[in-house]
């Protein structure tokens, strides 16, 4: 609910500070009287794209400041929320204006977009008059209107969720049968391939083993010559030949020698032990390099064709191994990507059945929500004297989305047997307003936290079909908040609270106010609108006995 707003310098107003209350709330005043810059005004603080020029001429800035409070469920607290705002019962507020045309905006003294400001005014705040084109005149938005007036929420909720798995099965087949074109496109090329890694058979590693191989048998003719100089060395015809002569030689004299040639012996013993260890490991050193004469070219045959395979697939020489796995897999993908489109296909069948069952099922709950919201409008039409003019609300097959597959228009025929049309097609500018009124009263007890703004909605009717405007608006306004702006005494009479706007010139300058009126000044305010400015006794008592009906 909009508790007050505060305006500085902008257009004819230099301040003006007005508090609002729950109900019906009606601001009345001349023609040109400013009541229309309000409304500009409120709609700058909420971000709405208005007039470009809005600074009091001379003045160096325009500030609009509208506090609101909110309930603890209000649509608003979530918009906070999602844009990181503090949450507070009291919803502040503030945008200035700049004569170059910069703004900004806070919101409970937090700077904000104007994005965020007509998010959250789309949970205020709704205008409505004969060029809104915010609400009810729009027709794309007349299906939610029509499922929050038949509390269709949880249909809907179905029938996205069903949507939402129609998009998945659509998306999941698009990519299948796209990477199964694109296999096939491959085909030649991954038969290929396979077959020549399953020829060649490489294992993760063998590259480096076949190299070092290599090098080894590059080196093993000259490294054989030096073995074999050493295993001579240490054979019968020389160290092992010596030592063992030596052995032979000491043990001869060992026993003449009283002990002393015990240590030598044994020493010369290992070293006997040690030096067959040595020529045994020689021998198989050797051994190890006798290799095939053919052993070296088999071994660079081998390698290089592993490397020459890396490069043409871009791989290192380890992972062919797991390209092969790879492009098998691709291979099996293909020669199986029959069955698996065939069972996407179904998937998404079953899901588009099931998507038919929830959307037929909206559809049907959209018309019995369309029959009696019909039937509503029908009922409010007649005390506002128009009980010969037709609402309808007309279902149409739409093209199948996440809310269904229905256009939904609301529909007006002034009179029997005249053809129906759109609401802002067909109505003239009085009868316009009393739809506009009537859809509002039956569509309103859906929406909660609205403040609801009338600019001008009786323009065009007077006598009893303004009073009963006038007990529509009280009646709409008993549960929540309504502001008109309005010229009809009969509407005006119907208010619990009244502002009188006025425009003043002051030396040179133009200023308009804004005055709260007590009960008599309310009196003549209304005896002003029934007399035409020439307030009279007479004008004084109708303007009783209107406020009094």
């Amino acid at each position: 609910m909009l508790r007050a707003l505060q305006i500085r310098d902008m257009l004819i107003i230099d301040r003006l500070e007005l508090d609002f209350q729950p109900g019906l709330n009606v601001l009345t005043g001349e023609t040109g009287a400013g009541k229309s810059i309000l409304l500009d005004s409120l709609g700058f603080v909420l971000g709405w794209r208005g007039r470009a020029e809005l600074v009091r001429q001379g003045a160096e800035q325009g500030e609009v400041t509208a506090e609101f409070d909110l309930a603890t469920d209000h649509p608003a607290r979530e918009v906070l929320r999602d844009a990181g705002l503090p949450e507070e019962d009291t919803l502040l507020l503030r945008r200035v204006n700049f004569p170059d045309g910069r703004k900004t905006a806070w919101v409970n003294d937090r700077r904000c977009s104007g994005e965020v400001l007509r998010r959250l005014s789309e949970t205020l705040v709704e205008l409505h008059g004969q060029h809104d084109d915010r609400g009810l005149l729009n027709p794309s938005g007349h299906r939610d209107l029509l499922d929050s007036y038949g509390r269709l929420g949880d249909l809907r909720a179905r029938v996205r969720g069903a949507w939402r798995e129609v998009a998945a099965g659509r998306k999941a087949l698009a990519e299948a049968e796209a990477a199964q074109e694109a296999l096939r496109n491959e085909e030649e090329f991954l038969r290929h391939a396979v077959k020549e890694l399953e020829t060649l058979e490489p294992q993760p590693g063998e590259e480096a083993e076949l190299d070092a191989r290599r090098r080894l048998m590059q080196g093993a003719e000259r490294m054989r010559e030096d073995i074999a100089k050493a295993a001579q060395a240490l054979g019968h015809e020389g160290a092992e030949g010596a030592a063992r002569d030596a052995l032979r030689w000491l043990e001869g004299v060992s026993d003449q020698a009283d002990g002393a040639l015990e240590e030598p012996l044994a020493a010369l013993s290992r070293a006997l032990v040690e030096l067959d260890e040595a020529a045994l490991g020689v021998a198989q050193a050797m051994e190890r390099l006798t290799f095939d004469p053919h052993a070296l070219e088999a071994t660079e045959e081998r390698l290089f064709a592993i490397r020459a395979l890396a490069r043409k697939h871009g791989v290192a020489p380890d992972m062919l191994s797991a390209l092969a796995d790879d492009l098998k897999g691709q291979l099996q993908a293909l020669d199986q990507g029959a069955d698996r489109l065939e069972v996407l296909r179904d998937a998404l069948a079953a899901a588009q059945s099931s998507y038919a069952v929830q959307a037929d099922a909206l559809s049907a709950a959209r018309q019995s929500a369309a029959t009696a919201l019909d039937i509503a409008v029908m009922d409010e039409l007649a005390p506002l004297k128009m009980e010969r003019a037709v609402f309808q609300t007309r279902l149409a097959p739409a093209e199948a989305g996440p809310d269904g597959r229905d256009e939904v228009t609301f529909t007006v025929a002034t009179n029997p047997g005249a053809p129906a049309g759109a609401l802002n097609k067909i109505a003239s500018g009085g009868e316009l307003s009393r739809f506009l009124l009537a859809l509002k009263v039956c569509l309103t007890g859906t929406e909660s936290g609205l403040t609801l703004i009338f600019d001008e909605i009786d323009r065009g009717v007077g006598g009893a079909t303004a009073g009963a405007v006038g007990r529509r608006l009280a009646q709409l306004a008993s549960g929540g908040q309504v502001l008109v702006v309005t010229h009809s005494p009969q509407v005006a009479a119907r208010g619990a609270y009244h502002w009188r706007v006025e425009k003043q010139v002051v030396g040179d300058v133009t200023l308009s106010s804004v005055t709260a009126l007590a009960h008599a000044e309310r009196v003549d305010e209304i005896a002003r609108m029934l007399a035409d400015d020439r307030i009279t006794d007479e004008a004084r008592a109708a303007a009783k006995a209107l406020i009094a009906d």
